[in-house]
């Protein structure tokens, strides 16, 4: 017996736009990091006016700033991977799962039988 039964009949559905999106996000990822690593260098390239102290917390704050966005980025990059091969997988094929036998009966009811849940009071 396989450890994979697909489902007999069922036909895949057509590869989208999650494919394109997979396929762009590291791309999408390298570009937004070295545009946040080029704008520290361009601060660093600013002349800047005041004392050197000054200018050492402007350019330490923006750094604080380019890091927690590039992080950001990464987290957003991620979860819309994360979205798009959630999408491929359920566009794959029909998986049949493997019967188990049912201990409370003998027979199944019928279709149309209405059920009783025995669990709640």
């Amino acid at each position: 017996m396989s450890m994979f039964n697909i489902l007999p009949g069922f036909q895949k559905s057509p590869a989208g736009l999650e494919r394109q999106i997979l396929k762009r996000l590291p791309r999408i990822t390298w570009v937004g990091t070295a545009l946040f690593g080029a704008l520290a260098l361009v601060a660093r390239a600013l002349p800047w006016s005041g004392g050197e102290a000054d200018i050492f917390i402007r350019i330490h704050t923006i750094d604080i700033y380019l890091i927690g966005l590039a992080i950001l980025h990464w987290t957003v990059v991620l979860t819309v991977g994360i979205g798009a091969f959630i999408v491929m997988v359920m566009k794959g094929p029909a998986y049949v799962a493997d019967a188990y036998p049912l201990m409370e009966s003998d027979r199944p009811l019928p279709p149309d039988a209405p059920r009783v849940d025995r669990h709640r009071p």
